[in-house]
């Protein structure tokens, strides 16, 4: 059957449309169907290149019998989280507050006012570990809701009263000073895991802002500690499976705290932070390591994510057939010792299955390993010593060779799946990233990439009074209202085309975003909103200055800014950037590591 999915624009809804339950898109009229019948909503939320979305998709939503459970209580509405980060955030929110964590599939049961009332994210499809079926779940919610309706009701109403009282508010708006900023570098100190880099224990997401800004931070004070965090982090990234040894770029996350076993899915938002601060890293060693990963990040993005009209695509799936009709997480990627002998022949396949440390035992699932590089084996430098890439004389040739070989055999594979709509926030991330890259490195074609993909924005993205749709696929723009994060990191990208350029425009249309900023997302009092106020109103205005696989709307809003009053000497934008770097002031000295992109750009 198709349901009322098959005419959306978003790959995440698509892959639902032909599900047996018949899904709504988030709209009034979903919640108009919710309160004609009766029933509550089930809001279920992910994305495209999500696992455990495809996993649950595959054991619940494609099911007869749990499709007719849904479809006979509930009205179930399906959304891209990618597509409306607004609700995603409102929702998120409240599940976290309700269970302490989070994630996707998010699973929230909502009144036909949209109030949610019980919260979840995956649920297996029997009882497993403690947790519930899915439809032990909806037949609890289902009987809750004719029998206590009342108390359902009450329940509701507490969690909306409670978010809605959960506005930021601050004292202080102006921006951090010297004693806030190193309070975050003494408490990244005491998070740092100096024996793997990065911050914390599994699983270890790519800290790119606190990079950014300790990297910042050692430009202006000359601090040796920051630049050794931002050496040792990069250097064990890019080492490791995180990496892609023989594409490059970068998966979304390591599940264990050694960067070993990547999460597989890559997405475009990373390797374009990622991109920038390894370019950034040789602007302040010379590193050769550093070098080589930025570029071949850079050509991962404009080769695999590059679409048709300029832009780029959001991510690529983490699961991809195994060659058996299986499909099977990492399955494109990893290899075992049987693999590369056969690829490369068994002198050559010996020596790259001690080379990427590939085992019979394997470091993944059924026996493959994740390809990754010994610690600074065979004369490796620490990245950040300025010289060669380690692999030298004929050492560094077999291994261009065994490279290349392997990645034209993994070519051959069946290739995971690209969620290919274009996201305006993430494109102006990659603008960014490759326009700087390209200046550093020579590379005039990465700065024509960098110019598609702007002119794809401001051509089809971007109306003439300077307000931005959120996505866009097949060269088709969304219907979808863009969020704080969409002005503030096209108008970053911009700005990053115009230093590299000198072509007016750029700074002109930056301009234009900053004014709907200023105007449609900004309190008198400097405090941000990540959605317009003349935007959808949801149960609350979402609201967060904390980073989390990007920066927030607010700090890239106040990065922005500064960029914009650096190159036009506008007080105005200063002035606006100092009061939203407020919040940065109260969160440094004890979450630096959630606020790393406001740290940045106090240290501009």
């Amino acid at each position: 059957m198709a349901n009322r999915l098959a005419d959306e624009t978003s790959p995440y809804l698509l892959q639902h449309a032909g599900n047996p339950v018949d899904w709504w898109p988030w709209s009034e009229a979903a919640f108009e169907e919710a309160r004609r019948r009766g029933v509550p909503v089930l809001l279920s939320v992910g994305y495209a290149s999500c696992h455990w979305c495809h996993v649950m998709a595959h054991e619940s939503f494609e099911d007869e019998e749990t499709a007719e459970l849904l479809n006979s209580r509930f009205v179930a509405v399906k959304v891209d989280r990618e597509e409306r980060p607004d609700v995603d955030a409102v929702y998120m929110e409240a599940v976290q507050a309700a269970t302490g964590q989070g994630g996707w599939p998010m699973t929230v049961f909502l009144t036909p006012a949209a109030e949610p009332f019980y919260f979840g994210t995956y649920f297996p499809p029997a009882p497993r570990h403690g947790m519930p079926s899915f439809r032990q779940v909806l037949e609890g919610v289902a009987t809750a809701w004719s029998d206590r309706r009342e108390e359902v009701a009450d329940v509701a109403g507490r969690i909306v009263r409670d978010l809605s009282a959960r506005g930021i508010r601050y004292e202080q708006p102006q921006p951090p000073g010297p004693e806030e900023l190193a309070s975050a570098l003494l408490e990244l100190t005491r998070e740092f895991d100096a024996e793997r880099g990065g911050f914390g224990g599994a699983p270890k997401f790519p800290p790119s802002m606190a990079l950014e800004f300790l990297l910042r931070h050692h430009a202006r004070t000359g601090s040796d500690g920051a630049l050794e965090m931002v050496r040792g982090t990069c250097g064990a990234m890019a080492r490791g499976g995180l990496y892609d040894q023989l594409g490059g770029g970068f998966a979304r996350y390591s599940v264990d705290a050694g960067w070993v076993v990547p999460h597989f899915e890559k997405m475009l938002y990373d390797n374009a932070l990622l991109c920038r601060v390894y370019a950034h890293v040789w602007r302040s060693t010379g590193a050769e390591t550093a070098r080589r990963v930025a570029l071949e990040t850079a050509d991962f993005m404009v080769r695999e994510l590059g679409t048709p009209q300029g832009g780029f695509a959001s991510a690529l799936d983490a699961d991809s057939d195994d060659g058996s009709g299986r499909h099977r997480e990492g399955a494109y990627y990893v290899w075992t010792p049987a693999e590369l002998t056969e690829v490369l022949g068994e002198d050559d396949g010996r020596w790259a299955a001690e080379r990427f440390r590939v085992t019979d035992e394997g470091t993944f699932e059924e026996g493959a390993s994740v390809l990754q590089l010994p610690d600074r084996a065979d004369g490796d430098e620490e990245l950040g010593d300025a010289g060669g890439d380690g692999d030298r004389g004929a050492d560094a040739a077999r291994l261009a060779s065994v490279r290349e070989r392997l990645l034209r055999a993994r070519e051959q594979r069946p290739r995971p799946a690209r969620d290919d709509k274009v996201v305006a926030a993430w494109n102006g991330l990659a603008i960014a990233a490759l326009a700087e890259t390209g200046a550093y490195f020579d590379r005039p074609d990465l700065v024509e990439a960098a110019s598609a993909a702007a002119g794809l924005l401001t051509r089809l993205h971007m109306n003439d009074g300077g307000r931005l749709v959120r996505t866009s696929r097949d060269g088709t723009a969304g219907t979808s209202a863009g969020v704080l994060e969409d002005y503030a990191d096209v108008a970053e990208g911009l700005l990053g085309l115009y230093s590299v350029t000198g072509e007016a425009s750029w700074l002109a249309r930056a301009g234009v975003l900053l004014e709907t900023v200023l105007l449609h997302f900004t309190d008198s009092d400097g405090t941000l909103y990540d959605t317009a106020d003349d935007a959808e109103a949801l149960i609350r205005r979402p609201q967060d200055p904390t980073d989390s696989s990007t920066p927030s709307g607010w700090t890239a809003a106040a990065h922005a800014l500064l960029s914009y009053a650096a190159y036009t000497g506008s007080s105005r934008h200063r002035d606006a950037a100092e009061r939203a770097l407020g919040i940065v002031r109260a969160l440094a000295p004890r979450a630096p590591r959630f606020i790393g992109w406001g740290l940045a750009a106090a240290e501009a």
